[in-house]
């Protein structure tokens, strides 16, 4: 089996500058945090660009959608991804152009939050999200790209469900390892029992679990939160995952790269 890759997520507001910043940590893959607005053919061209020069791969678009995304249990579940009604169809279509961005400019995949997944697979917000996710996924399916659900809001077996019943053979899931444990929603080293065949692509982030029932867990840097990541790796490479391990620090600054330069030290002995 391949040594597993380290990257990091990067912006599209300056890529000579971001695909700059993966090189200089001496890393050589990233996931694209993108919107609406910057899938453009410039953007593109110069995104690629600074790739080639610095020898860097995309692992995934991350596509985000317009609208108001409120990260929280109180207004998450009515502002987040396909889920709430009112954005659905704006949102379906912002989706599709970014799997148009993605395929164009040769990027394997998109990654989105789907949003809080009613459980309740009788609620009909959840059949309406099944058929927003296939026609997404279908048109992304035509282009060559896969259509990766980010983990977070829903609980595992919620999001294999709803897997299932999008029926799609593009379909995959980007594990983040904090998100399961910030929204409360399972232990990821457990998640990967419900997940594991899904995953092909990882967020290598660390937090805590909710003590406050209105108020997400708190992030932390790697190391200093409930995420095993020996075990969790160990798992990945038993069910064969060959993708990237992609650092997310959802913080800005000196202190930003720091924390990753140190989440790096822990993850290159488990590679």
């Amino acid at each position: 089996m391949a040594k597993l890759k380290i990257g990091i997520i990067v912006g599209m507001e300056n890529p000579e500058r971001e695909i700059g910043k993966v090189a200089d940590l001496g890393l050589r893959s990233c996931q694209v945090n993108s919107g609406p607005s910057s899938w453009t053919d410039a953007a593109g061209e110069v995104l690629t660009r600074a790739c080639r020069q610095h020898g860097v791969t995309v692992s995934t678009l991350w596509a985000g959608c317009s609208g108001p995304h409120v990260w929280d249990f109180l207004d998450g579940p009515r502002t987040i991804g396909l889920v709430p009604p009112e954005h659905r169809s704006r949102r379906v279509a912002e989706l599709v152009s970014a799997g148009e961005f993605a395929a164009r400019w040769k990027f394997p995949s998109i990654t989105t939050h789907v949003g809080f997944i009613p459980e309740n697979s009788n609620n009909p917000d959840f059949e309406g999200t099944v058929q927003a996710v296939r026609q997404v996924a279908q048109r992304c399916a035509e282009l060559g790209v896969g259509f990766w659900f980010e983990t977070g809001q829903e609980t595992p077996v919620t999001l294999l469900r709803t897997i299932q019943r999008v029926g799609l053979p593009n379909l995959g899931v980007n594990l983040d390892t904090a998100n399961l444990i910030l929204y409360g929603k399972a232990n990821p080293l457990d998640a990967l029992d419900v997940l594991g065949p899904w995953v092909r692509g990882m967020h290598v982030k660390d937090g805590l679990y909710p003590t406050d029932g209105d108020r997400l867990g708190r992030e932390t840097p790697v190391g200093e939160g409930k995420v095993d990541f020996p075990r969790i790796i160990a798992r990945l490479k038993e069910l064969g995952y060959a993708g990237t391990l992609t650092i997310e620090r959802e913080i800005t600054g000196p202190q930003q790269i720091e924390d990753i330069r140190k989440a790096i030290a822990i993850l290159q002995p488990l590679l």
